[in-house]
């Protein structure tokens, strides 16, 4: 396996397709099955990804890493933040790396390229949602120039308990 330092050199980030799905998936329900991380319950399927990657990718884009070998290992996507036309122009990220890469930069990548295609495409804001405790994403969040704007106290129920989230914007105008 490549060392922490190759990572980066070895990545390659590209848009999303609907072929990623599956991988999309896989790499998702780590996360939904195992940590308070992402806040659904239930596992979801690449069907079910690939489906919400279509309804979205022609406003908001989806980006993924591959790495050697090892094929998709990580996603960045925005989304629609809230449903109406005065919020058209503001996003919701979320970014998951497989289990076990973190920490390597692979996730500076893909919010590298998800923040340079917002731009492309128009998006003004841009705005994250983090589960608390999560110190790697606060971090990540902060050093691709997000800002904290707020925490809201115990609004996720998972395994057995209450969890904040603080929330961070990035203005690309």
């Amino acid at each position: 396996m490549p060392t922490s330092e190759d990572l980066p050199v070895l990545a390659h980030v590209r848009a999303a397709t609907r072929e990623d799905a599956a991988a999309i998936a896989e790499i998702t329900n780590y996360y939904i099955l195992h940590t308070p991380i992402h806040f659904g319950v239930d596992p979801v399927s690449a069907e079910a990804m690939a489906q919400t990657w279509s309804a979205r990718s022609d406003r908001h884009p989806w980006v993924v890493v591959e790495l050697p070998g090892m094929g998709v290992v990580g996603y960045a996507k925005a989304g629609t933040w809230r449903e109406r036309a005065a919020y058209a122009a503001t996003a919701e990220t979320g970014l998951y790396v497989r289990h076990g890469l973190g920490g390597r930069g692979l996730g500076t990548l893909l919010y590298q390229r998800l923040i340079s295609d917002c731009r492309d495409r128009g998006l003004h804001t841009l705005t994250a949602g983090v589960a608390l405790p999560n110190d790697a994403s606060e971090r990540l969040h902060r050093s691709c120039g997000f800002i904290q704007v707020g925490t809201f106290r115990q609004v996720g129920w998972k395994f057995g308990r209450w969890h904040d989230v603080a929330f961070y914007q990035l203005m690309l105008g």
